[in-house]
């Protein structure tokens, strides 16, 4: 029987581990917000706005990110943005979905807390009834920012415990190390939170920043990674630790020559807990199922090896046990069903 990879691909059940809200604002929506709010663009049609991603690395890709995000205002502009993804997301197959979300990109610019934090949980809500997809938050700190900004931040959110499920990290690696965080994910973790960071690709110092996410902060989960190939000592503790990596194919092709094809296959080969995300879907074009279909082109993957990496995105979950079997019993049911064997 032969397997259509494209189709599997999208129907296969997976999580979603390595998504920027922020980055789901498609263009039509941008100008529906600013409309809205009687925000003016300089971009006026939807092909202006795509001519504008023209990213060579992760600096590029920021200088047009953060901007786009000014029509983000009210709490209906933060449950439109999220809901928009949530309904994409479970076309591609995703039924269990934690999301990044920015605070600090709002209030910066005098957006309240409160503000973002109501419009995200309500879509959360709501995917949950209308969908049955499962949604968490993950709040992240942005690295240019100083670490008692950070802190403050994670103190607004102490009042939303039992709405977030983690903190993270992402915005620019370069002269902004994971140690200048140190306290700020110690006070975290002691509050009850998950912890993640980002440890983008090819970065100065990207092995050196890799370790001590592993040996100080003591992260649940890294998001991105992939020059932890660099060390397989730092590969070896990963695995017994059971830390899985949030790897992202296709926005990785934007801000370096390749996808990292080789490194997340070799990641998987060894059996870490490697992962498949879109990132931010919006600027790259392709959301987590297109990631997968472009993954296997790339690399060669057979359809079993796609439903690993469904697996392991449960695994690398923050559900609870219960739940992580019963969606992995789902995909293992998907393969079968489309005549795909599924290693013991």
């Amino acid at each position: 029987m032969t397997v259509d990879l494209v189709s599997f691909a999208h129907g296969l059940p997976k999580a979603e581990l390595h998504l920027h809200l922020e980055g789901t604002l498609e263009p039509e929506l941008k100008f529906a917000l600013a409309a809205r709010n009687g925000i003016d663009l300089a971009e006026k049609t939807v092909e202006e706005v795509r001519a504008t991603y023209d990213f060579t690395d992760l600096t590029s890709f920021l200088a047009v990110y953060y901007p786009a995000m000014r029509v983000l205002v009210t709490p209906d502009d933060f449950h439109d943005l999220a809901w928009a993804y949530l309904q994409r997301a479970h076309a591609q197959g995703v039924v269990h979905a934690e999301m990044f979300f920015d605070p600090q990109a709002h209030t910066s610019r005098g957006v309240p807390f409160d503000d973002v934090i109501a419009g995200y949980r309500r879509a959360v809500v709501r995917a949950e009834r209308e969908l049955g997809v499962s949604a968490e938050l993950i709040m992240c700190f942005l690295r240019d920012f100083s670490a008692e900004y950070a802190m403050a931040t994670l103190m607004d959110a102490v009042r939303y415990k039992s709405w977030i499920v983690g903190v993270g990290l992402d915005s620019d690696e370069r002269d902004h190390p994971p140690a200048k965080f140190a306290e700020v994910f110690a006070r975290a973790r002691q509050e009850g939170f998950l912890l993640t960071m980002h440890c983008d690709i090819d970065q100065v110092g990207s092995i050196d920043n890799i370790r001590s996410v592993l040996n100080q902060i003591e992260v649940d989960r890294i998001d991105h990674g992939t020059n932890i190939v660099e060390d397989p000592s730092l590969v070896a503790l990963a695995k017994e630790r059971g830390l899985g990596f949030t790897t992202c194919p296709v926005s990785n092709s934007f801000v370096t020559e390749q996808m990292k094809s080789d490194e997340i296959v070799a990641l998987l080969r060894e059996g870490v807990k490697v992962t498949i995300n879109s990132d931010d879907p919006a600027y790259f074009g392709a959301y987590v199922g297109d990631n997968y279909v472009a993954l296997a082109e790339e690399a060669g993957l057979a359809a079993s090896d796609l439903v690993q990496l469904a697996i392991n995105s449960f695994e690398a979950s923050w559900l609870t046990p219960a739940r992580r079997a019963a969606y992995v019993a789902a995909v293992e049911d998907y393969a079968r069903a489309e005549g795909v064997t599924v290693a013991a």
